[in-house]
C-alpha cells in the first residue's frame, strides 16, 4: 500500500486542532463572555452567570467546545433572564424593631422586649438592646444557631423512623432551595426552615430523604414521598403561598 503524502503528514503531525469556539455570546444588546471549563466529573454542559457579567461554561468528560458554544446559545432567553436580575439592584430588607411581626413556626410573632439587654421571639429570648437600630443580625443569628441544633436533630429522628441512612448533614444560607441531596447521600437544609411550621418544616425534611431512595424526581420519587409524608401536599401548598415570608 503506498505511503499516502497526506497519511504522512497526519501521522508525522497528527489532525488539525479543533476550531475554537467563540468567546463570547450576544444576548439582546449585550455581549457576553464566556469561559470554558472542563470538569472530568461533569456528566453534563452547564451555564453559570458570574458575578461580573461573564458566563462560566462547563465542559463534561468527553464534549466538546463546539458543543458547549452550540448549548449556550440554546440558553440565551435563560442569560437574558439572569442579566436583566444582576442589573437590578437589590431591594433594601426594612429593618427589624421592636413591635415589628415576623413569621416564627409558621405564625406572625411580634418583636418584644424582655429587659435591658434582650427582647423575645415567641419563646426565644435573643440577648441584643431592644433600641438597636435594626434588631435583625442578632435575631438571625440566634435562629441559626437554633435551626444548627434543630433541624440535623429531627433529620436523623425521621431517618431512622424509615430505615435511612444520612452521610451526613448541613445547615446552609440557602438562597433558593430549602434542602438539597447529594448522589452521596449529604443533606444539607436552609435554616430559614426553622422559622417554619413543623409540618412544613418535616415535608422538606421527608422531601431530601426520599431522594436517598430515588436520586429524582420521577413518578417514583413522589410516590416514595407520599409513602413518608402523606400530608405533603398541603406542606407544598404553604411553602408556594408563604415561602416569601421567611426569606
Amino acid at each position: 500500500m503506498p505511503f499516502n503524502s497526506r497519511v504522512r503528514l497526519n501521522f508525522l503531525f497528527g489532525q488539525p486542532p479543533a476550531p475554537t469556539p467563540p468567546d463570547h455570546l450576544v444576548v439582546g444588546e449585550q455581549r457576553v463572555a464566556l469561559r470554558y471549563v472542563r470538569h472530568p466529573r461533569a456528566r453534563r454542559y452547564l451555564l453559570r452567570l458570574l458575578p461580573d457579567g461573564a458566563a462560566r461554561v462547563t465542559i463534561p468528560r468527553g464534549g466538546s467546545a463546539a458543543e458547549a458554544y452550540a448549548f449556550c446559545r440554546r440558553q440565551t432567553p435563560w442569560l437574558a433572564r439572569q442579566l436583566q436580575r444582576l442589573a437590578t439592584p437589590p431591594t433594601t430588607t426594612a429593618p427589624w424593631l421592636v413591635g415589628t411581626k415576623i413569621w416564627w413556626r409558621g405564625a406572625e410573632v411580634e418583636i418584644v422586649p424582655a429587659g435591658p439587654e434582650k427582647v423575645s421571639v415567641g419563646e426565644e429570648e435573643i440577648s441584643v438592646r431592644p433600641d438597636a437600630p435594626d434588631l435583625r443580625p442578632a435575631l438571625e443569628a440566634h435562629l441559626r444557631r437554633l435551626a444548627a441544633r434543630e433541624l440535623p436533630a429531627r433529620l436523623c429522628e425521621l431517618a431512622a423512623r424509615a430505615g435511612l441512612r444520612v452521610a451526613g448533614i448541613s445547615v446552609r444560607n440557602q438562597r433558593t432551595r430549602w434542602g438539597s441531596c447529594s448522589r452521596r447521600g449529604h443533606i444539607s437544609l436552609n435554616w430559614r426552615l426553622v422559622r417554619a411550621p413543623a409540618f412544613v418544616r418535616d415535608y422538606v425534611l421527608w422531601h431530601e430523604l426520599a431522594h436517598l431512595r430515588q436520586p429524582n424526581h420521577s413518578a417514583r420519587f413522589w410516590a416514595e414521598v407520599e409513602r413518608l409524608c402523606p400530608g405533603w401536599r398541603e406542606a407544598e401548598r404553604w411553602l408556594k403561598q408563604h415561602s416569601h415570608r421567611l426569606r
